[in-house]
């Protein structure tokens, strides 16, 4: 079996004499462009640069290296790398497309913003001490120069030794970016959380990433929780994992790791799951945490360059390539359980700018994006398949959520830990009903223009048979919803929502409009009348880089205490979809919650009752063309108990029955729901 340190190793001493020998020809380049006025050259420096001063930290790097300075040292060396990306520093960053298409004209601006922010993300090879990698783009730089000394415009000359770089791979390279997703402390993150004195902050910097006042603030939060609080929580984390693979009957005993994807300031809760994952067989797997984003802006920008390089020989080489450092790390993705995943919320909402410099994806490219996709999803699940494998996720605030930060973050808490068992009997009662109707109607009100009608699917034996999962706090925590796979055919009308968040991004007024299980239409109003714009917008951010969706899910959350939090403290607008999906009706476009296990049956947890709801007309198509079955994306949008007239199971007859009538549940058995709705209102809230 090969292994992460051995292949860079390996690596490494393949291009050591090459690598040697480069160092001076970037202290030469650097030299001479450090006093350089001239566009061209000053971008041949900041590429120099960043080259540099990776170089200087591959030789200084060690897991304790954070030890040998002191905080403010730390944090000023962790400004210096990212500061240019702040929103004060940007407009005039070699990284934002406009400043260089301002400075470079239109053929090389967008381009040479591209280069550099690939030249930007060098940090990271230094840290795992990938001096092949570091090899190549010096290689690269060495190239470029003579160019801009030159001062050349060519685009072409540019463009093609860039693109080479980044998609002419070797497998090697490839195997070893497997390993790190899928070896246990590959990149030596479980020891590093596991011996770190977590009280002293310093820890933050060894990542190399971001750490903003949020990340310092949520670590000492942490540190001041009693250790048994801490102990708890990871107690119920590692338990609801492995209730995911009972409930779905999986056998999760022959499976021996498991990821943890936390967040940037949670090591405590981390350092607690690690030992009771390995109580269950599970050696763990940590990738690295997540943080702060300096400037959304800046990941907005970029998320096109691919159409730098995207072409039909690059998905079928990479394709190739996954497939072959697949099978040769087969014995450690047969292992593989599935990930962990800490859901951070609190931020702002994000309201990027629309800039014409940006790179996009003409149709051709679209439709190769959807391949390429589909193919690994396909790759995955052949190595991995999700009868398999099970999840979870969790969700927790961020400091920058406001003053109540402690409070949400507590309440957060409480809300992850209602008692799942007795949430589910509840939700039985609306499972009972809604198994009755043929089609259900949901219906806004208070200015929201929702009126849909959902067709459920026919059940062939109700008694043993159910068309909506009973959704308890296992893979998706907290508790709080039933869904199922609707029928397209007969599911007809428009969803509203004045104001949503998904997918990290802002909408304002969203209207889509579905006939028989499509999206046919859709509008926004975040750019005000624009409606070019607005259409635009939902197009490359909400459908992209599908023209429709079908609707793969229709759920009703139950979790009044979440939305109860949601008013009070009113961050409706910032919670994730984790929570929010919980807090009302909910509608996703795209998938499936079954897609690539749709012949895996699904018992409910109360009455046994499978769930043979898992196949659409849409999802149906895989048994004869994988590409137009799977769109690979699942966005859910969330109507609001406060937005929200009627739900209403309808019976093949014309006979109704109310699941929720004027933003209250009405089924008998489910009252108790209403309770945190009606200290709401006495709080002065709305619902």
């Amino acid at each position: 079996m090969l292994q992460y340190t051995q292949l860079i190793l390996e690596q490494n001493n393949a291009h050591d004499s090459r690598y040697q020998s480069l160092i001076g020809v970037m202290d030469d380049i650097w030299n001479e462009t450090v006093q350089a006025t001239s566009p061209l050259l000053r971008f041949g420096f900041a590429m120099a640069d960043k080259l540099v001063k990776a170089i200087q930290l591959e030789a200084l790097f060690t897991p304790t290296c954070y030890l040998n300075a002191d905080i403010e040292e730390l944090k000023a060396a962790n400004a210096a790398l990212y500061e240019e990306l702040s929103p004060q520093q940007y407009s005039t960053s070699m990284a934002n497309p406009a400043y260089t298409t301002e400075l470079f004209g239109n053929s090389c601006g967008p381009l040479f913003a591209s280069i550099y922010s690939s030249f930007r993300s060098l940090h990271k090879a230094s840290r795992s001490h990938r001096r092949y990698t570091l090899v190549r783009w010096m290689e690269l730089l060495k190239t470029l120069y003579p160019l801009l000394k030159a001062g050349s415009t060519d685009a072409s000359s540019y463009k093609e030794p860039f693109v080479s770089l980044t998609t002419k791979l070797t497998l090697e390279e490839i195997t070893i970016e497997t390993l790190e997703h899928y070896e246990p402390n590959a990149n030596g993150l479980v020891d590093f959380v596991m011996k770190a004195d977590l009280h002293d902050l310093r820890y933050l910097y060894q990542y190399g990433i971001y750490i903003s006042a949020n990340e310092l603030e949520l670590a000492s939060y942490a540190n001041a929780l009693p250790q048994n609080q801490i102990d708890e929580l990871a107690e119920m984390m590692v338990k609801a994992y492995e209730r995911g693979f009972s409930l779905a009957r999986k056998d999760m005993g022959k499976k021996n790791t498991v990821n943890i994807y936390s967040m940037c300031g949670l090591e405590r809760f981390v350092q607690a799951m690690i030992p009771r994952f390995r109580a269950k067989a599970l050696d763990v797997i940590i990738s690295m945490p997540s943080t702060t984003s300096i400037n959304r802006q800046y990941g907005y920008d970029h998320r096109f360059d691919q159409a730098l390089w995207l072409d039909a020989d690059f998905v079928k080489t990479r394709i190739s390539q996954m497939n072959a450092s697949y099978e040769t790390c087969k014995q450690l993705l047969d292992g593989y359980s599935g990930i962990f995943y800490f859901d951070r919320f609190g931020e702002p909402p994000f309201k990027p700018e629309q800039k014409k410099s940006c790179f996009k994806l003409d149709e051709d490219q679209q439709q190769l994006r959807k391949d390429f996709n589909l193919q690994m999803s396909s790759l995955r699940k052949n190595f991995m398949p999700r009868t398999e494998t099970s999840f979870a996720i969790i969700g927790f605030p961020v400091p920058e959520i406001g003053d109540n930060f402690a409070e949400i973050f507590r309440e957060t808490v409480a809300i992850n830990a209602i008692d799942t068992e007795h949430h589910e009997q509840i939700q039985q009662h609306l499972v009972d009903v809604l198994d009755t109707a043929d089609v259900v109607q949901v219906k806004g009100k208070n200015g929201n223009r929702t009126n849909i009608v959902v067709k459920m699917q026919t059940l062939q034996d109700p008694a043993t048979q159910s068309n909506f999962v009973n959704c308890g706090a296992d893979v998706n925590i907290p508790v709080g919803e039933v869904f199922t796979s609707p029928q397209l055919t007969g599911t007809n009308g428009i969803l509203h929502l004045k104001k949503s968040f998904l997918n990290d991004l802002e909408y304002l007024d969203l209207e889509l409009t579905f006939t028989d299980g499509y999206v046919t239409g859709y509008s926004c109003k975040n750019f005000g009348d624009d409606e070019e714009k607005n259409r635009q917008y939902i197009q490359e951010n909400l459908l992209f880089p599908h023209k429709t969706l079908p609707l793969g899910e229709f759920a009703i959350g139950t979790n009044t205490r979440a939305y109860r939090m949601a008013q009070k403290y009113d961050i409706l607008p910032i919670l994730p979809v984790l929570i929010v999906e919980k807090m009302g009706p909910h509608f996703a476009i795209g998938d499936t919650c079954f897609s690539w296990e749709e012949d895996f049956s699904v018992y409910n947890p109360i009455d046994g009752k499978e769930i043979t709801a898992r196949d659409n007309e849409h999802s149906i198509k895989r048994k004869t063309s994988l590409k137009d079955a799977y769109t690979n994306c699942h966005t859910d949008i969330t109507l609001p108990y406060e937005d929200l007239d009627f739900i209403t199971a309808i019976e093949a007859d014309g006979t109704r029955h109310d699941i929720i009538r004027d933003g209250r549940f009405v089924v008998e058995g489910t009252r108790e729901l209403n309770i945190p709705l009606d200290a709401l209102d006495g709080e002065g809230g709305s619902a």
